[in-house]
């Protein structure tokens, strides 16, 4: 029986590696892809199958779609689609980039690396703002009903945020707090937090219908810059879309308070196929 790729739930490995790879013009994606799905073991390797490469296989993915990208009240978010992602877990930096070279030549000459980026755990979950990430997560069988299908296969969100750290210096810590509606010291929402905090924007009871996610996002550094690689796994891309609109205050004019010290610079989307014994079963894409 098909089960889902295990490292979707499973507790954050202390590294990872992204892999962001292009689909060649008029390439065959079909041999690379049964390559990739026999050495795919859904947890040291996730991978996620992007638009494009649907396309190309001229086969349906209900619910997979590139994210629209949208400005509103001075908030710009991008989409950049890309055609597959590869999600390295571990815990050894060396293994990650050897296993990565591996999984890079396995798929030439069909797919080409666009983006490498490199995340880590930081202080139990927290962001490099010092606050708790994913707080609220559904947990038990919650979280696999927000972010799996019922065939084991998920649809996955991403957003590379690239924080202002001259921004966030500026504020005090209870500005900061107000920014994200969260006291960063003990991880207690704010009552009277206002309206435009991220917790207040994003809260996932108080959509119709809800909007849970299964957030597992991660910290990324590149010299001094750095920020949030956002990942949200769902079964759907719905609660993720409906989150980012009120975000940028598409409905009332309210913008986040997160975009004053962060900004989104990519955004994707990709089906996770289940898996079937032990390998990725790609028989919905008719391979």
């Amino acid at each position: 029986m098909p089960t889902h790729q295990p490292g979707i739930l499973a507790p954050q490995s202390p590294i990872a590696r992204s892999l962001f790879f292009l689909l060649h013009a008029n390439a065959d994606p079909r041999p690379a892809l049964k390559a990739l799905a026999a050495i795919t073991d859904g947890n040291r390797l996730v991978v996620g199958i992007g638009p494009a490469v649907i396309s190309a296989l001229n086969v349906d993915i209900p619910g997979l779609h590139p994210l629209s990208p949208f400005s509103a009240h001075g908030v710009n978010v991008p989409s950049t689609p890309r055609a597959l992602w590869c999600w390295l877990r571990g815990t050894d930096h060396g293994e990650l980039m050897n296993h990565a070279h591996e999984i890079e030549a396995l798929l030439k000459p069909a797919f080409y690396l666009d983006q490498v980026l490199d995340t880590f755990m930081h202080r139990h979950n927290r962001d490099l703002t010092g606050y708790e990430d994913g707080t609220e997560n559904p947990k038990g069988d919650d979280a696999l009903t927000a972010a799996l299908s019922a065939d084991g296969s998920s649809l996955v969100a991403m957003q590379q945020w690239r924080h202002n750290f001259t921004a966030i210096e500026q504020l005090s810590r209870s500005e900061m707090d107000d920014v994200i509606g969260r006291r960063r010291d003990d991880n207690e929402e704010l009552d009277e937090a206002p309206e435009s905090s991220h917790v207040k924007r994003t809260e996932q009871e108080s959509f119709t219908p809800e909007a849970f996610v299964m957030r597992r996002s991660m910290p990324w550094v590149d010299g001094q810059e750095g920020g949030l690689l956002f990942i949200a796994f769902g079964s759907s891309l719905r609660a993720f879309e409906v989150q980012m609109q009120r975000m940028a205050g598409i409905d009332d004019g309210i913008t986040d308070s997160l975009f004053r010290i962060s900004q989104p610079i990519t955004g994707d989307s990709y089906w996770c196929p289940p898996l079937q014994q032990r390998t990725l079963d790609l028989s919905a894409l008719g391979l």
